[in-house]
């Protein structure tokens, strides 16, 4: 089942948080643009942003909303969106190669492959192309695009297992259910999940961590109805750290009646639905909209001439707690976080 940004309700809260950061962006662009400051010196509308997230996923649907935002607000030449390359790194460059072909200037990447991405910027940068990591930054210290503009996934884990250890009283068994794990973000959660654990000082026991089971919603549902079949009755909560696990679990612990507290990662509706009907403890809600928005500002200044301070600098998009209590303000929060990440590219990480 593919779960579409156009059934959120948070959709329209965000647009007009970034309608609300328009005009500071588009003055700020303007001075900017005139200096032509750096070796590309392009005005917006020649700037063209192509987003090319590493294959079809839930997550990367508010981008697209995002980017078309981005190029109203701020005159860009042409946005596009292509998750075509199947989650294969090899196909991903022919992408970005024949996008580059078609005049795109500008990247925001997701990479297929965190240990090999850096070579795939080195080589758009090589023919004079912009480029970002948006969603997931490089395995190791090192990120060869401009920046990267990401959850902090291990904080972000952390949060979500502090909130399933509180949920569960502080003391029982915690199951953590997570995405691939060859992916250096899946391994920054589960450390995540490990440190507050830890904190715990053994009355905590994370009795198992399944991970690949974030491919899809039906991959996700059968590992949590084999999960529960075999373990429903010791296990006292569940922290989910990706998107698929978190919509699965959090139907079937409902449907089954074990009295499992269900902590969730992003907004999807059944995780909101159930937030509100009390199935679902609370959610890690993460910032891909203000990822795309905000990275499409960034590659527009860089295109127009100024400089990272510090090349390939990791920034944190934002990720934040929802409960039963703020299930229907949360947004506000996010757009907070969106405005403050534009703030913090104009005065600590550009160089204009």
């Amino acid at each position: 089942m593919r779960i579409t940004r156009s059934s959120r309700p948070d959709r329209v809260l965000a647009t007009v948080a970034v309608v609300a950061l328009a005009c500071g962006a588009a003055a700020c662009a303007k001075k900017s643009d005139a200096q032509g400051g750096g070796s590309h010196g392009l005005a917006p509308a020649k700037v063209k942003i192509a987003y090319v997230p590493g294959g079809p996923h839930p997550y990367f649907q508010p981008w697209k909303d995002a980017m078309n935002q981005a190029k109203q607000d701020f005159g860009l030449g042409g946005v596009t969106f292509n998750e075509t390359s199947g989650w294969d790194q090899t196909k991903q460059n022919s992408v970005l190669q024949s996008l580059a072909a078609q005049g795109y200037n500008a990247f925001g990447i997701f990479g297929v492959s965190p240990d090999n991405i850096n070579s795939t910027f080195q080589q758009l940068q090589g023919k004079g192309l912009e480029d970002a990591s948006l969603g997931s930054c490089p395995a190791g210290a090192r990120d060869d695009a401009s920046f990267c503009l990401a959850t902090d996934v291990q904080e972000a884990a952390y949060k979500a297992a502090k909130s399933a250890i509180d949920a569960m009283g502080g003391s029982g068994n915690l199951v953590h259910l997570t995405g691939n794990k060859t992916d250096s973000n899946t391994q920054r959660r589960i450390a995540g999940v490990k440190k507050a654990v830890a904190e715990t000082g053994g009355k905590v026991k994370l009795i198992q961590t399944v991970t690949d089971i974030d491919t899809d919603l039906q991959t996700a549902q059968k590992a949590v109805a084999d999960l529960l079949a075999a373990k429903g009755k010791q296990i006292n909560a569940i922290v989910n750290t990706a998107y698929n696990p978190a919509v699965a679990s959090a139907a079937a612990v409902q449907k089954s009646g074990l009295p499992i507290k269900v902590i969730a990662i992003d907004d999807d509706p059944t995780i909101l639905a159930g937030i509100k009907s009390g199935a679902v403890t609370a959610t890690i809600v993460q910032n891909p909209f203000g990822q795309a928005y905000i990275g499409a500002y960034a590659l527009m200044k860089l295109a127009g001439g100024c400089t990272m301070k510090t090349a390939g600098v990791a920034i944190n998009s934002g990720s934040f707690i929802v409960t039963k209590s703020d299930v229907t303000t949360y947004d506000k929060q996010r757009q907070a976080e969106t405005a403050q990440l534009k703030t913090d590219f104009d005065h600590k990480y550009l160089s204009c």
